[in-house]
């Protein structure tokens, strides 16, 4: 499995990773969960609906981030990316913290993949 990033997911990692220090190893984690299940997998992930995108388009619900102590597979991180069956590559759209914003940002999407 390839793995790609989006400039903007870059700038959000760099931020978080200021205030959740393990975030960069927690996704070197989530990676290798992907190369064996990339496609949705409820209750970890779930396919997000009415995009109109080409790809899959998946939000990764259940992260584990090691720097929310006692908060497991429910840190409140997010992570949003594309999945292209074909070329069985995975692109990173976004990741968030939902204590700072309660959802994704669609446009960002819609602008890469609509």
């Amino acid at each position: 499995m390839n793995f790609e990033y989006l400039t903007e997911f870059q700038k959000d990692l760099r931020q978080l990773s200021k205030r959740f220090r393990s975030l960069e190893d927690d996704l070197e984690t989530l990676k290798k969960y992907l190369s064996a299940y990339p496609s949705a997998m409820p209750p970890t992930s779930f396919l997000m609906n009415n995009l109109d995108a080409q790809q899959e388009i998946i939000k990764v619900k259940k992260f584990a981030c090691k720097a929310l102590k006692g908060k497991g597979a429910r840190s409140g991180i997010r992570v949003i990316y594309a999945f292209h069956k074909s070329e069985q590559k995975i692109v990173f759209v976004e990741l968030y913290y939902k204590g700072d914003k309660d959802n994704e940002d669609r446009e960002r999407i819609q602008k890469y993949y609509a």
